[in-house]
């Protein structure tokens, strides 16, 4: 069985991890690769013996072929597993299931199986409910899909990249529409004119203006790609400028945008170095960085089992996952910052070198240390080992049809991108406006008094993430967003690159935390409606 990472992973930093069947995990230079990439990281596809406790994840239906996957030390999380350990379940408890919203998902390529994916994971999770409203919108006409892909998905163009594209755009649709599945879920598809460092925006950007002005104010965008801030070079503020017009364009008209802020901790991508090195500082990602964007960090919930690495070799020398390292109790509940030191992935997330400390950031001065745009601004789960169930069945040639485990913050962004439609719903039925532009809100919020706390199900808006230790190997304590690397003899490290702390409050892994969604909803809403 081949094995390997998602195109995530592969193509935007340039570090990969090689899953060998008969040797030892690795850690090699990726060769030079466009840096304009999705935010998805797919868990490998690989045989591999259960522990004690039985398998970690098994999908709900067999694939397309009739074999029932299972993961045997990877978990994965069902619509209603997320809705209940975010407190979801109590908003659709009470009707409020995102009808009349919008969210609006921008993508390159797409995925030609997106429907018809959809639909199955309707029927799986939603039976219940009324068939999907979606559409799939390709600006530029839609891209030539017949030709398939036979490759590893990390060409720059083409089929190869609208394969490598195809599971982030399947991911968006399917976990906006698990938190908000009667909201109108929009796909919008932009072949990029190239994918190699910023070239590829204006297509994608084109298409983002032409979607707010075409669908209703209150539609709420998410984003799920970007790059290193140092990618513009010296003219980087005339560059995002243009960019960020359109983002404020979206704000006076009343609608949200998010973004993922990434997958590869605090290290970046240099593209004069034909993005085979990375940066030897913290870096942060755009768009996620824009004061006009919400960024959305990664978290790891451990939602009913508990993490218990006693090694820092995450793989033996046959390849075979290592016990030690990937071992689990059931039980308890908790929500680290996501940094997975075997993949190795971390949330994105800094101090920009491109915008100064918005106004709304004036309390989180001291942490930002500069007077710079801090990010992100909140969370939700992006791991892999913990991921989320995704039915796709696009480029069969280049990936297995059927269930899959997906993580990255481009799982985060389009989940909490429905959080907001269910906000908006509310809004609507109420006789309010939409929350629109939402950073100053979430900032009037955090910063108050009893906003977040650190229990799992303790109150206030916010599950504030601070450092947990899990185990006794060093992978288990997850306190920043360090990227890890690999060792030649299979162990994991701390990377060269300085990670940023995760602290008790706002903090520029996870922001404000995740939200305990009735009592953000709440919050945010009277946040809105107050003078």
């Amino acid at each position: 069985m081949r094995n390997r990472l998602a195109a995530g992973v592969i193509l935007a930093l340039g570090l990969l991890v090689i899953l060998g069947l008969t040797g030892p995990v690795l850690a090699v230079q990726a060769p030079a690769g466009p840096v304009l990439a999705p935010r998805a990281v797919e868990a490998p596809d690989r045989p591999a013996r259960a522990g004690a406790a039985g398998d970690a994840c098994t999908a709900p239906t067999p694939d397309v072929s009739g074999h029932l996957q299972t993961y045997a030390w990877l978990h994965c999380y069902t619509p209603a597993q997320i809705a209940a350990a975010y407190g979801v379940d109590a908003l659709h408890a009470a009707g409020n299931l995102g009808a009349g919203q919008t969210i609006v998902l921008l993508d390159a390529y797409g995925s030609p199986t997106a429907r018809q994916d959809l639909q199955k994971f309707h029927d799986t999770f939603f039976p219940r409910l009324p068939n999907p409203n979606f559409d799939a919108v390709y600006p530029q006409g839609t891209p030539n899909f017949a030709n398939g892909c036979q490759g590893n998905g990390t060409g720059l163009s083409g089929p190869c990249a609208a394969a490598g594209w195809s599971g982030e755009a399947t991911l968006d649709i399917e976990w906006a529409y698990a938190i908000a599945p009667k909201a109108h879920i929009v796909l919008i598809g932009v072949p990029p004119a190239e994918t190699e460092g910023v070239q590829g925006f204006p297509n994608l950007f084109n298409a983002l203006q032409q979607a707010i002005d075409r669908y209703p104010a209150g539609t709420v965008f998410s984003q799920s790609f970007g790059v290193t801030e140092q990618t513009f070079g010296g003219a980087a503020a005339t560059q995002t400028a243009r960019f960020d017009a359109i983002y404020r364009a979206a704000a006076a008209k009343g609608d949200t945008v998010l973004a993922s802020s990434g997958d590869f901790g605090s290290t970046g991508v240099a593209k004069q170095h034909a993005d085979s090195t990375t940066y030897p500082f913290p870096t942060a990602g755009w768009p996620a960085s824009s004061p006009w964007v919400t960024a959305v960090g990664g978290t790891q919930l451990q939602y009913g089992w508990t993490w218990r690495p006693t090694s820092d070799v995450p793989f033996l020398p046959n390849g075979d996952y290592n016990p030690a390292y990937f071992a689990f109790t059931t039980g308890g509940s908790s929500e680290p910052v996501w940094n997975e030191t075997w993949l190795p992935a971390a949330t994105g997330g800094g101090a920009s070198v491109i915008y100064p400390r918005p106004s709304w950031q004036a309390a989180q001065a001291s942490i930002i240390g500069r007077d710079a745009r801090g990010e992100p601004d909140l969370s939700w789960n992006a791991a892999v080992n913990g991921g989320v169930l995704v039915w796709i069945t696009a480029f069969p040639g280049y990936q297995r049809p059927g269930w899959h485990v997906y993580g990255g913050t481009s799982a985060s962004s389009p989940q909490v991108a429905g959080l907001i439609a269910l906000a908006n719903e509310q809004q609507a039925k109420a006789g309010k406006a939409p929350l629109g532009f939402l950073n100053p809100l979430l900032y009037k919020v955090g910063d108050q008094a009893g906003a977040a706390s650190t229990a799992f199900s303790g109150g206030g808006s916010f599950r504030d993430v601070v450092p947990h230790t899990y185990g006794t190997a060093a992978s288990g304590v997850l306190a920043d967003n360090r990227l890890w690397q690999y060792n030649p003899d299979g162990s994991v490290s701390p990377g060269p690159v300085p990670g940023v702390p995760t602290l008790p409050g706002w903090d520029m892994t996870t922001g404000f935390g995740s939200p305990r969604a009735a009592t953000f909803v709440a919050a945010i809403r009277a946040a809105r409606n107050s003078p």
